[in-house]
């Protein structure tokens, strides 16, 4: 072979390559159609495993996995694995239980201590106090784990775990000389424009210019901003027309549209490096919200273009309205923190708000410490965010008598009063075994994340309760079979909503735990932000201009960003790099980079690059939020009404889908509203009867019509 067919095979490889793409994208459409179907087709009566099977050129086991109706009863039959575990049993009165007596074998006995408890949870306290159970059971031995759970798309992901002896043991400590301190910088305010490129309106400060953008480029847009303010910007919020989606349909992928917008040429610029304390270099491709970073090629000017919708929804709204917003948004936050600027994102602002309440003296004036990269990486692999769940026929009504949706009100700023601090502890199987039933049950409420192995009880009738490992990288899903064990990581509100809830006990057994101490690193920041965001909230509902009302609307929004954001900031993903490189220079892509985009002229390529040492990285902060979160949506308890709230509240069968921090229901319930963060507003209401949905399309569009129904739906929107 000669250099020029060698060159010329590489065209033809490029070639097959783009049409590989674009056929992965069609084939995983097609897929998840064939899945819909299937789905449908288990609604009916009659209908078996067997003759779907042969239609959907599918096993057996595939069209049960996708639709678990469809089994065969010898299926449900779990498989028994020898693992050590000990069993924890629902909270008990303040009694020592009786303990297996002798030293236990690391990989052999397992504790049971198992008193049936009826009552509803109550919601976490610093110091609990279980209640005292309505009836008593004996003792349980712990189920025979199952073989692992089976989905759509087949065999769930398995976790990791901590490696067994000193290995799992050094984990648990801090990285060295990594910590949040403090900040010894003032931040610098950037000069702001807002710009609608849809209707060529842009606003600076009290300036509004009309302008012309036939193609909305980067350069077309840095062009005509500084030709209208020759003395600059530093950032330009987009508020309408998403001009990096313009060519979306000559893209396979919005990713790709939006890698080939930022990446176009500029003259007279070039992608910026970064600069500051804050630095942040090159684009950020993201399909809704990108960040364009530019740079004067001759000069120090230093711009960025972003997206106000990482904020707020701007639909509708005018430039000058958004501009209002922010500054009311500035003036709010200007009460709590003196210094306090408004980053680029809510997320920048959020951790840099937060950074400004580290303690300079007193037990945490040395900052609070960053963990070890391997418990990082544990807390990034098994802490899911919102749950995200449709349930469809026959396990809903095919026809509903409504659909109701209740959202809560700035729901993460209910769990941040407590997180955890100080060198992680381990807690084994056997030591957690070990304890007392007191000392476990405060374990649970305390700041902890577990490693267990759950079994849905045979008469559950209800939704699922902890989340388990679904295919794909961060995929979770929520099993409610009666029967069913899987292994998982969850946090202790979660767990002992298993454990205590108004429809019976789970089976759950302790393999292995993360303990911290119970600190409030967050609360003066979330105090903060929930007294602006109520001062907005009241001038949205009192401002007589129609204007000012709005502005101060999506002003209280971008606070509930900025705590929601700001909490996710402390996950610290792994890092992803995002680069181009010429066509011609194919060769000097990273070789382990995953190429998302290409066009004749450029190839759009990514890759991971790990952990950073990020002094504000707290996974287990994020983590704890979250399961709280995610057990209020399950069961809440309104001290002050005597009552409680969330979807095992709710009757079986009438919970239709969970959306993050939204359920959606069948029929109406009494839950107390007052506003207050956590509290479950009504917010859309659509009576039926109703095709139930088995879409996520098909629900949205239900929510949409119920919320322009429903009269009561205020300001306060959840989160």
């Amino acid at each position: 072979m000669d250099a020029k067919t060698y060159t010329a095979q590489l065209a033809e490889l490029r070639a097959l390559r783009d049409d590989i793409k674009k056929t992965q994208a069609t084939l995983a459409k097609l897929e998840t159609n064939r899945a819909r179907q299937i789905t449908a087709l288990a609604g009916y009566e009659k209908a078996n495993a067997e003759r779907i099977a042969p239609a959907a050129g599918l096993s057996l086991a595939d069209v049960v996995a996708i639709a678990p109706i469809l089994a065969p009863d010898q299926l449900a039959n779990p498989a028994p694995t020898a693992q050590t575990a000990a069993a924890v049993s629902p909270p008990v009165p303040a009694r020592e239980a009786a303990l297996p007596s002798g030293t236990e074998h690391a990989q052999a006995q397992a504790a049971t201590v198992a008193p049936a408890m009826t009552r509803p949870a109550p919601e976490p306290a610093a110091e609990p106090e279980p209640p005292a159970p309505e009836t008593s059971a004996p003792p349980t031995m712990p189920a025979p784990a199952a073989a692992p759970l089976r989905t759509a798309h087949g065999t769930q992901r398995t976790l990791p775990d901590i490696p067994q002896g000193p290995h799992g043991d050094r984990w648990f400590t801090h990285t060295a000389n990594l910590a949040s301190t403090h900040p010894n910088f003032t931040q610098q305010a950037r000069s702001t424009v807002f710009l609608d490129t849809e209707a060529g309106v842009l606003v600076h400060r009290d300036q509004t210019f009309h302008v012309d953008l036939p193609t909305a480029s980067a350069a077309e847009i840095l062009n005509t901003v500084f030709h209208a303010l020759p003395e600059g910007v530093e950032r330009i919020y987009i508020t309408a027309g998403a001009p990096w989606h313009r060519q979306a349909d000559q893209h396979p992928f919005l990713k790709d549209a939006v890698g080939a917008w930022l990446n176009a040429p500029t003259p007279g610029w070039r992608t910026d490096t970064g600069r500051g304390k804050d630095r942040m270099a090159g684009h950020f491709v993201h399909p809704r919200n990108p960040v364009g970073r530019y740079q004067r090629e001759q000069g120090e000017q230093h711009v960025e273009i972003r997206s106000a919708g990482e904020w707020f929804d701007t639909e509708g709204t005018e430039p000058a309205v958004i501009r209002d917003a922010f500054v009311l948004l500035w003036k709010a936050l200007r009460r709590h923190w003196p210094d306090a600027v408004l980053m680029g994102s809510p997320s920048q602002t959020g951790r840099d708000l937060w950074t400004r309440t580290i303690p300079t003296k007193g037990q945490h004036a040395d900052g609070y410490p960053v963990l070890s990269e391997e418990l990082r990486g544990l807390f990034h692999a098994t802490a899911g965010q919102g749950r995200t769940e449709l349930i469809t026929p026959p396990h809903v009504p095919e026809q509903m008598p409504a659909l109701v949706e209740y959202d809560r009100t700035f729901a993460y700023a209910k769990h941040t009063w407590k997180a955890g601090i100080g060198t992680p502890r381990r807690v084994t199987a056997t030591r957690f075994a070990a304890w007392s039933e007191k000392e476990q049950t405060k374990a649970l409420f305390a700041c902890g994340h577990w490693h267990v192995r759950v079994t849905v009880p045979q008469n559950w009738d209800h939704v699922g309760i902890l989340p388990a490992p679904a295919p794909g990288d961060r995929a979770w899903h929520y099993p409610a079979t009666p029967g069913t064990t899987f292994t998982t990581w969850a946090g202790g509100p979660e767990i002992h909503t298993a454990l205590s809830n108004p429809h019976g006990p789970w089976t759950v057994e302790i393999l292995d735990g993360i303990l911290f101490d119970d600190g409030k690193p967050l609360d003066d920041w979330s105090k903060k932000l929930k007294e602006a965001w109520s001062s907005l909230t009241a001038q949205a509902d009192l401002n007589g201009d129609p204007a000012q009302r709005t502005a101060a609307h999506l002003a209280a929004r971008a606070v509930r960003a900025i705590l929601l954001y700001g909490i996710g900031a402390f996950a610290q993903r792994p890092r992803t790099v995002t680069g181009t490189t010429p066509r011609t220079m194919e060769r000097d892509v990273p070789a382990d980079a995953e190429i998302i985009g290409f066009d004749d002229q450029t190839i759009t390529w990514q890759r991971p690059t790990g952990f950073t040492r990020d002094p504000n990285a707290h996974p287990e902060w994020a983590a704890h939020i979250w399961s709280s979160a995610r057990a209020a949506l399950l069961s809440q308890r309104h001290r002050d009404d005597n009552t409680y709230a969330g979807a095992l509240h709710a009757p079986p069968g009438s919970v239709v889908a969970f959306r993050t921090d939204a359920v959606y229901l069948t029929q109406p319930q009494a839950w107390p509203y007052h506003g207050q963060p956590g509290d479950y507003l009504n917010k859309g209401h659509l009576t039926g009867p109703l095709t139930a949905p088995t879409t996520e399309d098909e629900l949205l569009t239900l929510r949409d019509k119920g919320r322009t129904t429903q009269p009561s739906a205020s300001s306060n929107e959840g989160s």
